[in-house]
């Protein structure tokens, strides 16, 4: 069931601990029995002290002595299991944040991607939920124990001397609202130092993604600099924070320590007046310690709520980005496709305004084969990423079989549509792995189908494992050509009605080009293909040629008659054959 975040964050929170809720109830109940030993030894001393040893009852003396050894021991315990139950509790909490954020981002559309970078993003699925481990274990506890053990002290302590335990009362207040505002402080400092920890994760993953194009250029005191300027940002945000965080303590440090004096000397007043007797002053001081122990809990634990709730604040940010892209709700499924794709009166802009169609108008029949050709930066690419609403128009529509592609699910649409890209991105895993994500249901022998039809067969066969070779991060283990014909196979075995080939040829060399434009052809046969293309030489067989220019199709036909008009396609053509 999927969770509503535009509820307030503590709901949020409660919804991610309630599956838990067995693990919860266990750690709050030996978290209260902890908390009861603490308040229980204080007193059971007193009342040794005032009966036990005045009466000269010394078995029972050391019989209930022995009673708190064994409560101690007991204690003991209970913070083992507080320890491991509580922190096994954050952890699913955490892997259950971790794996909504993964499935959320998914969901996300192009766009959110083209303005985040992706070290940032990994920063925000890894570091700032790791720390909502100890805040979804120790935030419940914590509040739980102190509260008891504070509440507790007091109306303890008030029994046995009120006048006393007015002077804590009093003092509380100051250091409560000293903790309040610095907890303000240390909240915004940690947001920074997240937004710097996001940005330095950036520029790690860059750096790393591109050693080889660093290496290449010689460019790596340039990279160690651009690093450098990221890791400075980052150490001033740290600075920053335990500047706020070291007040913080000392703040409260001098409060438990005022609290400690004030009690003393008060005590050792009403002591001089003959109102208060030495067992009750050691009395009242044991319970200082209890009193002050929870106060210094809480002093830790600020700053583990504070990383936590920073943490947890961009974890909702992200999870209230809406995708930009979203199913209509009475969205449909798109069936029995034919194949047929228009493009009426479609104009499309960036969010930033950059305009790249105006008034395109195209119709591709079914089972047609059209090129899109062009100088770079034309729309070539943007016309193809509206069919699969990788981006929706700003004006106009865009149709298959006759359905805006609006109106349908996004599933059933990508479903139908196979892309060859000309940057091919292959995951870290097997070469079998990478073909079948295709079509994951597919059997062993239907990838190895793929793979011959893609002429990939033999080259994998010769690879150190076969089909199980690990092809390194981004398919860096292959060539250029092997990994575009490893992705030319994911589509052969995807079979979809509809194929979009972005310079799908283009890292191959002129033998193997040949071969994989026979296996495209054989592809495409019978079905709807767009091909965008730079290298004219690999569209002259299309059915119909569309040149893409200023955001406008300014010519289209076969190639004979487009050669024959002596227009733009022609130029291009002349252009070509003159490099």
């Amino acid at each position: 069931m999927k969770k509503d975040f535009n509820r307030p964050k503590l709901a949020i929170f409660a919804s991610y601990i309630k599956p838990h809720g067995k693990a919860f109830a266990i750690d709050m109940a030996l978290s209260v029995a902890v908390a009861a030993v603490d308040l229980i030894f204080p007193y059971v001393s007193r009342w040794s002290m005032n009966r036990l040893l005045p009466n000269s009852l010394y078995r029972a003396f050391f019989a209930v002595m022995a009673i708190m050894i064994a409560a101690y021991v007991l204690r003991a315990v209970c913070q083992y299991f507080v320890t491991v139950i509580g922190h096994r509790m954050g952890t699913m909490v955490e892997a259950d944040m971790r794996r909504d954020v993964f499935t959320h981002m998914q969901d996300l559309s192009y766009s959110f991607f083209d303005r985040n970078r992706t070290g940032v993003l990994l920063s925000r699925v890894t570091n700032d939920l790791f720390e909502i481990v100890e805040l979804a274990h120790h935030g419940p506890e914590n509040i739980l124990t102190c509260s008891l053990t504070l509440i507790g002290s007091l109306v303890i302590l008030g029994t046995i001397n009120p006048r006393l335990t007015l002077v804590l009362v009093v003092m509380m207040p100051a250091c409560v609202v000293f903790g309040l505002r610095q907890r303000v402080n240390m909240q915004r400092a940690n947001r920074e130092v997240k937004k710097r920890t996001g940005e330095i994760n950036a520029a790690i993953e860059s750096g790393i993604s591109g050693i080889r194009t660093s290496k290449a250029f010689a460019n790596e005191e340039a990279e160690d600099e651009k690093f450098a300027i990221a890791n400075e940002a980052f150490k001033a945000s740290r600075v920053s924070f335990y500047r706020a965080m070291g007040l913080f303590n000392a703040g409260v440090e001098a409060a438990v320590g005022l609290m400690q004096v004030a009690v003393i000397t008060v005590g050792g007043y009403l002591i001089m007046r003959g109102q208060m007797n030495y067992v009750d002053l050691v009395t009242f001081t044991l319970y200082i310690s209890t009193f002050t122990s929870p106060i210094r809990k809480l002093m830790q634990f600020m700053e583990i709520y504070t990383q936590g709730m920073s943490g947890f604040d961009r974890f909702v940010e992200l999870m209230r980005t809406e995708p930009e892209i979203q199913d209509a709700p009475d969205a449909i499924e798109l069936k029995d496709v034919r194949g047929e794709i228009r493009f009426e009166d479609v104009s499309f802009s960036y969010n930033d305004g950059t305009e790249v169609l105006d008034h395109v108008d195209l119709t591709v029949a079914p089972g047609e084969t059209v090129a899109l050709v062009g100088a770079s930066g034309g729309g070539k690419t943007t016309m193809c990423h509206l069919i699969p609403r990788f981006y929706d128009v700003t004006g106009g529509r865009v149709t298959v079989d006759g359905h805006d592609v609006r109106s349908l699910t996004q599933s059933s649409l990508r479903k139908s549509i196979g892309i060859i890209q000309q940057d091919v991105f292959l995951f870290a895993g097997t070469v079998m792995e990478n073909i079948r994500y295709g079509r994951p249901d597919a059997t062993d022998r239907e990838v190895v189908e793929a793979a011959i039809r893609a002429r990939i067969h033999d080259d994998i066969k010769e690879m150190p494992q076969g089909y199980e070779t690990y092809v390194g991060e981004r398919g860096v283990v292959l060539s250029g050509g092997q990994k575009q014909r490893v992705s030319i196979a994911r589509v052969f075995l995807k079979d979809p009605p509809i194929l979009i080939l972005d310079e799908a040829t283009s890292a191959l060399d002129s033998v193997t080009e040949k071969q994989i434009q026979e296996s495209l052809d054989v592809l495409s046969k019978g079905k709807t293909c767009l091909v965008i293309a730079h290298r004219l030489s690999t569209v002259r067989d299309a059915d119909r040629i569309a040149v893409v220019d200023g955001m406008h199709i300014v010519e289209q036909g076969s190639r004979d008659k487009l050669i024959a008009a002596g227009g733009a396609y022609a130029a291009l053509e002349r252009a070509q054959e003159l490099n």
